[in-house]
């Protein structure tokens, strides 16, 4: 995710590592450089947590004396959690997904909504708009955070899957698979582009291209009993489920 979000940002970063070497070799693709955790924080307005969840006090308790402000991109911290740990810097959670890369992410942000630890309204809206940036923004209740992920988070791999699946079958009739990928993935971004259009309408869209018993038809009635409302369902339970 720090590569998507350096990469969707496009100017330079300071940024460290554990000692894998992604952050030389990401310093050496968008400009800046790799440096320590603490030269990091000393150094930026703005740091940005993409480390592992669990290392949310280790990484704190080396940093949390030097940092100006805190974005944090961790799955499993909490709003709180993140203030109590960077006190008294001003903290912010939220969530992207990894089509930020190409500036067409989806950002949740969760605002802590604790009387303990105002708000810099100031900050907020300069961070907000620094996220921007990479897509659009949803600002959700914390408690919204978990089922919006197990949309968004994990998206881009269902409509991979989707976009394979669509090419295997395609194949399979005989269209060459560079020719089938370019038929499928630009299908798929513009009937996005689409249905936002829509105002997000997708049911209007599925009926303006749908003929009462035509190809579309019956090709969505083979997805329908084939289980695919089933399969999403499905998938958003156990993602949301694994994180309960």
């Amino acid at each position: 995710m720090a590569r998507a979000l350096a990469r969707g940002w496009g100017e330079p970063v300071m940024c460290s590592d554990s000692g894998s070497g992604r952050a030389a070799a990401l310093a050496a693709e968008v400009g800046g450089g790799a440096v320590s955790n603490v030269e990091v924080a000393r150094q930026s307005d703005l740091v940005v947590l993409c480390h592992k969840p669990a290392q949310l006090n280790v990484v704190a308790a080396e940093i949390a004396g030097d940092v100006k402000a805190v974005a944090s991109v961790l799955g499993s911290v909490s709003a709180l959690e993140l203030a109590r740990a960077y006190r008294p810097a001003p903290t912010f959670r939220l969530m992207p997904n990894t089509p930020v890369e190409v500036r067409k992410g989806i950002v949740c942000y969760a605002p802590l909504c604790d009387p303990d630890h105002p708000v810099n309204v100031e900050l907020e809206r300069e961070v907000l708009a620094l996220f921007c940036r990479l897509g659009s923004v949803v600002t959700l209740d914390e408690r919204l955070l978990d089922p919006a992920t197990a949309v968004m988070g994990v998206g881009p791999a269902y409509q991979s899957l989707l976009a394979e699946a669509q090419v295997d079958a395609a194949v399979r009739y005989g269209l060459k698979p560079e020719i089938a990928a370019r038929l499928v993935v630009e299908t798929m971004a513009g009937s996005a582009e689409l249905i936002a259009h829509r105002n997000y309408d997708t049911l209007t869209v599925r009926r303006e291209v749908t003929s009462p018993g035509g190809s579309t038809a019956r090709g969505l009635d083979a997805l329908e009993r084939s289980g695919v409302r089933g399969a999403f369902q499905a998938a958003i339970d156990r993602v949301c489920g694994e994180r309960s």
